[in-house]
């Protein structure tokens, strides 16, 4: 599997690094969510292929990005525009999942000459996040083995933020950033949903635990757009990842400017 070409830019004196998987089809820039980061999209970008260029962002604090010192929402915005002005990319499609779909959302109804078209993959308009699952992520463990076991099941999903550190093992993210950030993002996202004006794909798993059905079927009623829910969890890229790739790639070929 194509692992992507790192790069990086700096913004107000801090180091952004995002994956490049190539191609010469039109650029999608696809968001994470917490716990994550950029590489987590390298299926969908190999999936995509020659019809979409990929390129994965890691958002600050995560992955090989600096530590910021806020995780408010106009940052994480304001990241995107970073990166796009780096590129030197007028517009783009974008995807993002749970964090990394509200921060897309949000950026398309802010500046909505620069985006395509949109995926957002089971976030809200409204956000609620339980912190719970944070706050009992352990700080690190004297093995990778000891990592996963401590995770339980939670540990498939996070493993590609695995890092061994001077101390043992632990993740490429600050859980104490993660907590701040998930505080910044549980709030009512509804104005910046009902301001996004490209065409957008919502999708969201059925077995969610973060975002309802009803929700999911309210948001998409609002703005007359494409609802679809496979069998998965909050994370529907790593639980259906063919399914997930099918959705997006027919999305795009009909609604981005790219052939299937």
């Amino acid at each position: 599997m194509d692992e992507g070409v790192r790069g990086s830019f700096e913004v107000d004196g801090r180091r952004l690094s995002y994956l490049d998987f190539g191609g010469p089809g039109p650029v999608l820039i696809t968001l994470h969510g917490h716990f994550s980061e950029g590489a987590d999209f390298a299926p969908l970008a190999e999936r995509l292929g020659s019809s979409w260029r990929v390129i994965a962002l890691d958002q600050r604090g995560h992955g090989e990005s600096d530590r910021a010192t806020d995780y408010e929402r106009g940052g994480y915005v304001d990241d995107v525009t970073a990166l796009l002005d780096h590129l030197g990319l007028a517009d783009v499609a974008l995807l993002g999942h749970s964090l990394g779909g509200a921060n897309a959302y949000q950026f398309a109804a802010r500046h909505p000459d620069r985006v395509t078209a949109l995926v957002v993959e089971d976030v809200g308009a409204v956000c609620d996040i339980d912190l719970t699952f944070t706050k009992k992520l352990p700080a690190h463990a004297a093995t990778r083995a000891g990592l996963v076991e401590a995770l339980g099941a939670a540990a498939p999903y996070l493993e590609r933020t695995f890092r061994e550190r001077p101390d043992g093992w632990g993740f490429s993210f600050d859980t104490a950033d993660t907590l701040r950030s998930q505080q910044a993002l549980s709030a009512d996202h509804w104005h910046d949903w009902l301001s996004v004006r490209c065409p957008t794909l919502l999708i969201r798993g059925t077995h969610s635990d973060e975002l309802s059905s009803a929700h999911a079927r309210d948001m998409a009623a609002k703005r007359s757009i494409r609802l679809v829910e496979l069998p998965a969890g909050h994370v529907v890229h790593h639980d259906q990842p063919d399914a997930f790739a099918e959705s997006v790639q027919q999305f795009l070929a009909s609604e981005g400017g790219a052939q299937a």
